[in-house]
């Protein structure tokens, strides 16, 4: 591999080998610090659009869609910065569905990823979209997940949880669900 390969291999064997799946979804600031340590760089490349010519293959891709998704979460947890990379993301997820590079994915955790750019939209349409998609190539699990993002969606047109970060007045509906055991994810 040569130039941008190499760099999407380290940054699939990172998420997909050498981190585990508690490590995706939990606030560990330990866990944060590394991903601000070794993909920082890669991260902005990728949210500046340095790094789009990564989409011409599902691999590349799918790297991609975690440096514009998931680092972004990590890297600047409870910052507006968490979400720069949610439009290309988005676009990049729908490409590959487009593509067939979901159908010909054979891992699980993979298709996941591939997918998770989905759930985080605010769009009723794109969640509604997602919700076949993840209970054909996810977990059952995961699909449930995904059911209760769009709920959210559905009930509020946006997330909630995002508000504060976002510079968005919450209504007093948003603020009482805010409240309750579950609500921020």
């Amino acid at each position: 591999m040569t130039g941008h390969g190499e760099q999407a291999a380290e940054v699939l064997e990172f998420w997909f080998v050498q981190s585990r799946p508690r490590q995706w979804f939990a606030k560990d600031p330990a866990f944060d610090a590394l991903l601000q340590q070794r993909f920082l760089q890669l991260t902005r490349s990728a949210i500046s659009g340095e790094l789009d010519a990564w989409a011409t293959e599902a691999a590349g891709g799918l790297a991609l869609v975690l440096l514009l998704d998931q680092f972004p979460r990590q890297i600047w947890r409870d910052t507006a910065m968490a979400f720069a990379g949610d439009p290309q993301a988005l676009a990049l997820s729908l490409k590959a569905v487009e593509r067939g590079w979901l159908e010909t994915e054979p891992e699980q955790a993979r298709r996941q990823f591939w997918l998770m750019p989905l759930m985080h939209s605010e769009v009723i349409a794109v969640q509604e979209a997602a919700l076949p998609l993840f209970e054909r190539f996810s977990d059952p699990r995961t699909a449930d997940f995904a059911r209760r993002h769009r709920d959210v969606i559905a009930r509020f047109g946006r997330f909630p949880h995002r508000n504060t970060l976002l510079g968005r007045v919450s209504s007093a509906e948003e603020l009482a669900f805010l409240q309750t055991p579950g609500s921020r994810f």
